[in-house]
């Protein structure tokens, strides 16, 4: 009697350890419907603060998901909202050209963002407002139509 419960159980566990990875998957289909991004301005007011207060975002990090190892540096990348006018108080103050991101999101983390952000963009960027150096870097560009920045930054905290 014994060996037929070990048994027993041995199919329920082997049973319960087949169906842990189908519930993990569909859960990530289900959250990644929904939007696998943040969306707090605190954090992006903190890390770029010549932006001044923020009125959207949706971002994602390096560090976000369930990742086995954790990325040993934190990079944020996603859209924020510029309040009305501050896009042209920007354009005034530093040089802007017309420049717009390379790609689309390539890194495992960005992939939510994919398909998201202004439509039609007319993106412009400045490299004074850029920084580099000291360990982080950031780019930023700005379309003109929808006041919004996409950002990518890489220890934005320094």
């Amino acid at each position: 009697m014994e060996r037929r419960k070990l048994i027993g159980i041995g199919i329920g566990v082997g049973a319960g350890l087949a169906v842990l990875p189908a519930w993990w998957t569909l859960r990530q289909v289900v959250n990644g419907a929904k939007g696998d991004w943040h969306t707090d301005t605190t954090p992006l007011e903190r890390a770029f603060p010549l932006l001044g207060p923020l009125t959207d975002a949706k971002w994602v990090s390096s560090r976000d998901n369930d990742r086995a190892i954790p990325a040993p540096e934190l990079v944020i990348s996603g859209f924020a909202r510029l309040t009305p006018g501050k896009l042209a108080e920007l354009t005034v103050a530093h040089a802007f050209v017309s420049e717009g991101p390379v790609g689309d999101f390539t890194s495992w983390f960005e992939k939510p963002l994919t398909g998201e952000g202004p439509e039609n963009p007319q993106w412009i960027r400045s490299h004074e407002l850029d920084r580099d150096g000291s360990g982080y870097s950031t780019k930023l560009w700005f379309d003109r139509r929808s006041d919004t920045v996409r950002f990518w930054a890489l220890n934005p905290y320094g």
